[in-house]
């Protein structure tokens, strides 16, 4: 199927506009999520179950491999993708009110660098939506893998007023949730990563944790991690102060990396803003792992993120001490089969 897919459907989609594209690929996986004949095809073909499932969180991962945000923006095809071979599915990035995100065009492929640019600017439908959505076709208590949602700034909201989102979408969508994300490294929207500081994000993760706790406390059944997703492109400083506020709150674990600025190599020359991701990212997004790993002794959970584009890059990750890993460009590269070539490389490794 991979190879049917890099042959047949690659070269079709990749003739679209890339956003076009991501639509439409969303669009059938939600019409096929509807349909349990159509789901039992997809899980036949593409599901994966790991030797070994991973236990992280109080929560149980039927394997290490899982979907990065921005894939299924409004949980919207979340049983389709549930079937293709994730371990578990991060879906958003969303604010508390739909918004329609930066003009377009605002993504680009670079197929022979397996890469992508994108400035999206969280377009979504909103934390209702995804409320409604994620009550409605995948519901806490029947799910065989966890949800993740990752939760943003709105783009007129004012950068002091930011934890204000935060908290909205995370009481909108608490209860469908299996654990948060809070995203203050998207580079498409202006301002964000100043919430990376030290002093801004103590305050946010510290109320955010509360949140979490106070929820857990009316709900004791339902515990709900936080994690923090970082840039690549802070300083090893800069990343010793977050490892430092995260852990003094307590958050239950960091994802590194979103996308970067920076513009390696041939990128040099490439004249578009916005986060790229894939092979380019690589190693950037492997040492900051290894870095994150070794400050903390491993007592910081990880899930690696960012240039996993084949069994050895998603070994890297797990080596350099993540303990679960994402995929975002190279599911878009490497096709709906991706996950599940990724999860038997692992299990023969």
């Amino acid at each position: 199927m991979g190879r049917f897919y890099q042959t047949a459907i690659r070269p079709i989609l990749f003739k679209m506009d890339p956003e076009v594209a991501h639509e439409r690929a969303i669009a059938a996986l939600r019409l096929a999520g509807q349909m349990a004949p159509a789901r039992g095809l997809i899980q036949a073909l593409f599901g994966a179950q790991a030797r070994h499932p991973t236990e992280l969180f109080g929560l149980r991962f039927p394997n290490r491999v899982g979907l990065a945000a921005g894939m299924d923006k409004n949980g919207e095809a979340v049983p389709a993708l549930a079937a293709m071979g994730f371990g578990f599915l991060e879906v958003g990035t969303v604010t508390p009110k739909g918004q329609p995100g930066n003009p377009k065009p605002r993504m680009f492929r670079y197929p022979a660098e397996h890469a992508l640019i994108n400035r999206m600017g969280f377009n979504n439908k909103g934390a209702d939506f995804m409320a409604w959505k994620l009550g409605k076709s995948y519901p806490r208590g029947g799910r065989k893998v966890p949800i993740g949602v990752n939760i943003g700034k709105a783009k007129a909201t004012p950068l002091e007023e930011a934890v204000l989102d935060y908290q909205a979408s995370f009481r909108i969508l608490a209860s469908h949730a299996d654990f948060f994300v809070l995203n203050v490294s998207s580079p498409n929207t202006q301002g964000l990563r100043d919430l990376q500081e030290k002093e801004k994000l103590a305050e946010i993760c510290r109320l955010l944790k509360l949140e979490a706790d106070a929820y857990t406390r009316k709900h004791p059944d339902h515990e709900l991690p936080v994690l923090l997703k970082i840039a690549p492109d802070c300083s090893w400083e800069q990343i010793e102060d977050i490892l430092e506020v995260l852990l003094a709150v307590r958050f239950s674990g960091i994802i590194a990396t979103n996308t970067t600025i920076a513009r390696p190599g041939v990128f040099s020359s490439v004249h578009q803003a916005g986060g790229l991701s894939g092979a380019p990212l690589t190693d950037r997004a492997t040492d900051v792992i290894r870095f994150i790993h070794d400050e903390t002794g491993g007592k910081l959970p990880i899930i690696g993120v960012g240039g996993i584009m084949d069994i050895d890059s998603a070994k890297a990750k797990l080596d350099a001490g993540a303990s679960l890993i994402q995929v975002y460009t190279g599911f878009v590269y490497g096709g709906p089969g991706f996950a599940k070539f990724l999860v038997r490389g692992l299990d023969r490794s």
